[in-house]
């Protein structure tokens, strides 16, 4: 565990990102994060947009699909 200072910047106080946790997760300058307070602790998490349907589909390798599974009719409370 390392150690960092806070700086101030107008209003608001500012802590470094450390490069080696800025490369493992692909963090730029302007990504977006997320953050929770749990005590006294700081809980911050780069914030990742949900995929799309199109994305997750085009990750599944061919074969683990099922044959004809865009054609299938509904069979719940999809919504189509």
């Amino acid at each position: 565990m390392g150690t960092v200072a806070v700086r101030r910047s107008g209003g608001s106080l500012i802590l470094a990102v450390p490069a080696a946790f800025a490369a493992q997760n692909q963090l730029s300058a302007g990504c977006r994060m997320v953050w929770k307070i749990e005590g006294d602790a700081l809980i911050i998490k780069p914030a990742r947009k949900k995929p799309t349907l199109a994305e997750l589909i085009a990750e599944t390798p061919k074969e683990a699909r099922a044959e004809g599974w865009d054609a299938m009719l509904a069979a719940g409370d999809e919504q189509w």
